[in-house]
């Protein structure tokens, strides 16, 4: 018989939100670790950067929530997509960027489609529930990581195998799929999953499957469109080998299946088209320690293949196209320590990739397309007793096709000893490998030269009363030169890509606000302020707004809420009856979010629900796709 999924939901909701507050024991303020802006775990006191870190109790409060929706809340994040239907491709946007021009980092492995033409990541791959904790650091970083990290990194760690012997978790999440005013009461997002890890003497392990299905929404906007249903499955494997208190290896393996049906465009419905994407990623981690520093070696193997059928209205019929693509990289690094205030980071990073592609009206061979980047950085970072402290490096970018380039990073900083405040400042140069397909393709131009971006920033840090109120602010400019632009001669109407000479200009405003007035309290919101020139600005919101409330009700029940305000965007879709582009300007939205989690056994046994947009607002994120509408989530939490 089935249930009544609202109905469901809504009792808990009602029954856990009329339980009595009880009084909270104060928490030890926790000095937070950080690592993206070193590669080395410092204090976030030290560091010259404002890192947004999303920890494991982050990701706790935020239960029923994709990753997608967890990191466009951070302040300068735009996610496009989070808000469609679970198949939606996704697009990342960090200071007026693009998706090219931010790097994901897993484990310290930076991962990429090597395939795709902006080489961007996609994190449909990677469920919320393997991950540990998120550092995102924006502004140019390529001096540490290389190519892709021009506007912002995305430092994602996955989870850890836990000290005791064995410790087993599963969980089943339900919900419904739902665009605005629609009223279905069944379940039809379906997330669910299981670990074993632990730690017997030297050795670790971590062994985890999660799997996804939702149906229930067509992507794009329409009447009596048909659903496209979304499937993923992930298996993950860690090892790990303490051989001895200055040797520690660290190996993983990642199997991620996914498969989507999308339909044909903005409000054209087609029952065809069908995605299929499967990745298998390798790797390990070999650290040792000594007097003076520390030495790592970090590498990782992916092999990625896509496959799409998709109807063609010129042929008539469905056309096959097949992707594959394979990245290697290995970073060997050094941090030596002259003092406690001095050391020196030196590494060495290498890159491999290629892909081959098959479909109806193009061939690219790997034997033809791939290339291979050694790049040689240094970074020396100074600690001083009065206060200043300054991160300052350089890279050799040597690319086998168009040769050296080089990145610089000053990074100064200043905490007053007198006053609780933190002064930040930098000036960060970044650059961006054009992708195989840009370089190979039928399109291709062997000439292109990597992109150039040049980021400044200063800002503030500051908390007071004991850390229940914290405050950071930072402004940007950013330069883009050389950027990527898809040409048509129109005589011989022949295309490739070339170098834009035009230079894009990006600055901004980020602020964070942090009140935490009583124990059992915590409310956190942020402001951006995104300005780029017209032409660039597409889905990029030039104001954005993010609210959360935190509250202990009890010892074991925790209660989530978030508000977001994302201003108007320019947008533009083609019409395939007129066969033109349509500009348009996306109408504002706001997303009003809850959350309540309960322990019912300390430790083994919790149980949350959630609704997502609460109000039931109808919106567009990108022009003729569907948004979410009110959606409830019910899930349950087992240790064992």
């Amino acid at each position: 018989m089935k249930r009544n999924f609202i109905k469901l939901s809504a009792y808990f909701t009602l029954v856990t939100s009329f339980a009595m507050a009880q009084e909270q024991n104060l928490s030890k303020t926790i000095q937070e670790i950080v690592i993206s802006d070193t590669k080395f775990a410092q204090s976030k006191e030290k560091s010259g950067k404002i890192i947004e870190k999303i920890t494991a109790k982050d990701l706790e409060n935020k239960k029923g929530q994709s990753l997608a929706n967890v990191l466009s809340q951070v302040a300068g994040v735009e996610v496009n997509g989070n808000q469609s239907g679970t198949g939606k491709n996704l697009a990342y946007y960090i200071r007026g960027g693009r998706s090219r021009q931010v790097l994901i980092v897993i484990d310290g492995v930076p991962v990429t489609d090597a395939s795709g033409i902006g080489l961007q990541y996609d994190l449909r791959l990677l469920p919320v529930e393997q991950i540990e904790s998120i550092e995102i650091m924006k502004g140019a970083a390529s001096t540490l990581y290389g190519s892709g990290a021009a506007t912002g990194l995305i430092n994602i760690t996955l989870k850890k195998a836990v000290k005791k012997e064995i410790e087993g978790t599963a969980y089943i999440n339900l919900g419904t799929q739902n665009v605005a005013n629609q009223t279905k009461t069944s379940a039809q997002d379906f997330n669910q999953g299981f670990s074993v890890n632990g730690t017997k003497g030297r050795f670790s392990y971590l062994t985890s499957l999660n799997s996804t299905e939702t149906k229930g929404i067509s992507e794009a906007a329409g009447t009596n469109f048909e659903a496209d249903n979304f499937s993923r499955v992930n298996i993950m494997q860690k090892i790990g080998i303490d051989f001895n208190s200055k040797i520690n290896f660290q190996a993983f393996v990642n199997y991620d299946r996914l498969k989507s049906a999308f339909d044909g465009g903005s409000f054209s419905d087609e029952v065809a088209n069908i995605s299929f994407s499967e990745q298998f990623r390798v790797g390990f981690t070999t650290k040792y320690k000594y007097v003076k520093g520390e030495l790592n070696f970090v590498t990782g193997y992916t092999n990625l293949e896509r496959k799409y059928d998709t109807y063609s209205s010129w042929t008539s019929s469905v056309d096959y196209s097949y992707y594959k693509s394979r990245s290697l990289n290995a970073d060997l690094f050094n941090k030596y320590n002259f003092s406690k205030q001095v050391f020196l980071i030196l590494g060495t990073q290498f890159q491999f990739m290629d892909m081959q592609e098959e479909s109806a009206y193009e061939s690219i061979t790997n034997t033809q397309a791939n290339f291979n980047v050694f790049d040689p950085y240094a970074t020396l970072v100074y600690y001083s007793n009065f206060g200043l402290n300054i991160n300052a490096g350089a890279r050799i970018n040597n690319h086998n096709v168009y040769g050296n380039y080089t990145t610089f990073n000053f990074n100064p900083s200043f905490n007053f000893k007198t006053m609780p405040l933190k002064l930040i400042s930098s000036y960060s140069t970044a650059y961006i490998t054009p992708s195989l397909y840009q370089l190979y393709s039928p399109y291709g131009n062997l000439t292109l030269k990597p992109e150039e971006n040049t980021t400044i920033e200063a800002g503030f840090e500051t908390n007071l009363f004991q850390n229940k109120i914290t405050f950071n602010a930072v402004g940007f400019y950013r330069e883009e030169e050389n950027s990527y632009d898809f040409f048509t001669d129109e005589v011989t109407y022949e295309s490739n890509y070339i170098n834009n000479s035009s230079q894009v200009i990006a600055k901004g405003v980020e602020t964070n606000l942090g009140l935490k007035p009583v124990s059992y309290l915590s409310i956190n919101g942020n402001y951006t302020f995104t300005q780029v020139a017209e032409a660039q600005s597409k889905l990029i919101p030039k104001h954005k707004v993010n609210v959360s409330f935190d509250v202990d009700l009890t010892k074991k029940m925790h209660w989530n809420t978030q508000y977001q305000y994302v201003e108007s965007r320019n947008d533009a879709f083609f019409d395939s009856n007129t066969f033109a582009t349509v500009n348009s300007v996306l109408a504002s939205y706001q997303i009003l979010n809850s959350n309540i989690s309960y322990e019912v056994l300390s430790n083994r046994l919790s149980v949350f629900t959630a609704v997502t947009n609460i109000l039931d607002k109808d919106f567009y994120e990108n022009i003729g796709y569907s948004a979410r509408g009110r959606n409830f989530k019910l899930g349950i939490n087992l240790k064992f």
